[in-house]
């Protein structure tokens, strides 16, 4: 088959073929910025900063973008970071990075582990630690704005480097839009991001078209009795009696509400009610984690809970006045689904410059997400995560052979192998920013 000058360095330049030398070049300005990433990396994860709380974490990746050249505006939404980089005609592609930590302790020993402590948003002293890796995320963020600044004349557009604060609490995005952030900044036409995976070794990637995350609601459910003293109980109506026979009941409805093949979850995460061993209280408050990936079956979920919990309270002898009370955060984290095209020019951009056996097909999980919410505004655009490969893979290797658990994100043990995964993290970010706003003029010389 006859191929064109023109169409054999169109087909280099989308991925088809990776052009010679150009992946060594990446690896070799990979190598010589790593130093530099690596001492971000450890320095932000000695230095986390909770959900709402990301100031200092905030202001460091402005200064750093900030020296790359990126216009860079600040505390959108809290305190998210924007950094606008142009380079003439083309595409719009947010990249974004979430910045926050975790309130838990920290136990992998590792020399430059987190020991800070601080108040958490409920008022309480906690530790504080990056056991989601959001650090990573942050570091292959910086990494990746060095390159597209590196290499800005094998792309043209416009690039949005996101900082994103309180992914961990479901805040973040939702605070950024409702700050303007797709009105004050030019609106994307596509955005993307990583995730980082302790089950996947360092150096593999991760891809999954279609749905990746589910999405979350969080749910209070208020409980109300009549309080009586504990040795006289058929005095009262007790609200604790009553919460668990909601809570067997609530099980009922993924297995006998939803169909089969309709992915939900229903937790009771926490139940508080009553002070003492011997007094009946007046109320108890379950608090509740929805997950589904469909707008019907989560309100099948939620309309299942409030009718078992009122047919539950009216059969035990309560009035009207007394029905349970519901709240139900918003705003929501909607389930992230990712766009099929953009994910395998993704998927081929990886296989062709890191290599096929590198990258792995993986499946959904119910975990939250709210990077979805970049692609659900007024104009929906298509969005892309994939994951990056965290995990010692010697290490895995002995889990496997041994029956040994891996320890997971959020987990006081979660301890990613930092040279591999940033290194693999920034290549493949950079090529699939750099494949979606390909310089076609360039090719054409």
């Amino acid at each position: 088959m006859k191929v064109s000058l023109y169409s054999l360095c169109l087909f280099i330049l989308i991925g088809i073929f990776p052009k010679p030398g150009f992946s060594q070049s990446v690896d070799n300005f990979i190598d010589k910025i790593y130093p530099e990433l690596d001492q971000l990396y450890k320095t932000l994860h000695q230095n986390p900063e909770l959900s709402l709380q990301e100031k200092e974490t905030s202001a460091r990746i402005a200064k750093e973008l900030k020296s790359l050249g990126y216009e860079v505006t600040e505390n959108i939404g809290g305190y998210g970071v924007v950094g606008v980089l142009e380079n003439g005609a083309g595409p719009v592609l947010l990249i974004r990075t979430d910045m926050d930590a975790l309130p838990m302790e920290e136990k992998t020993g590792l020399p430059y582990a987190s020991t800070k402590k601080g108040i958490s948003n409920d008022g309480k002293e906690t530790f504080i630690t990056h056991s989601c890796g959001h650090d990573i995320h942050m570091s292959v963020f910086v990494g990746t704005a060095k390159m597209m600044v590196e290499y800005r004349h094998a792309w043209r557009g416009t690039l949005l480097m996101v900082g994103q604060p309180a992914e961990e609490n479901g805040m973040g995005a939702w605070n950024m839009m409702n700050d303007g952030l797709y009105e004050r900044f030019p609106h994307p036409d596509y955005a993307i991001a990583l995730h980082d995976d302790p089950f996947l070794p360092a150096g593999m990637l991760g891809y999954k078209s279609g749905p990746l995350m589910a999405g979350v609601d969080l749910m209070n459910v208020t409980v109300y009795g009549e309080g009586t003293h504990g040795a006289v109980p058929d005095k009262g109506i007790d609200p604790i009696v009553l919460s668990a026979q909601m809570i067997q009941a609530y099980q009922t409805i993924v297995s006998r509400r939803i169909s089969p093949m309709d992915p939900a979850v229903v937790t009771v995460g926490s139940i508080h009610g009553g002070t003492v061993h011997n007094i009946i209280p007046d109320e108890v408050v379950m608090q509740l984690t929805l997950r589904s990936y469909s707008p019907e079956v989560r309100e099948e979920m939620i309309s299942s809970i409030k009718r078992i919990s009122e047919q539950y309270a009216r059969a035990a002898g309560l009035s009207e006045d007394k029905m349970p009370s519901y709240w139900i955060r918003h705003p929501y984290t909607p389930a992230l689904i990712n766009d099929d095209e953009l994910t395998r020019r993704m998927v081929d951009v990886f296989k062709n410059n890191i290599g096929a056996d590198k990258v792995k097909e993986v499946k959904a999980l119910m975990v939250g997400e709210d990077f979805s919410r970049f692609g659900l505004q007024e104009r929906n655009i298509p969005i892309s995560m994939f994951y990056l490969g965290a995990s010692d893979p010697e290490f895995l290797e002995k889990a496997q052979r041994e029956g040994l658990d891996v320890p997971g994100l959020h987990s006081p043990y979660f301890a990613p192998l930092p040279e591999p995964t940033i290194k693999t993290g920034v290549k493949a970010m950079s090529l699939f920013a750099m494949d979606i706003l390909k310089n076609v003029e360039m090719m054409k010389k």
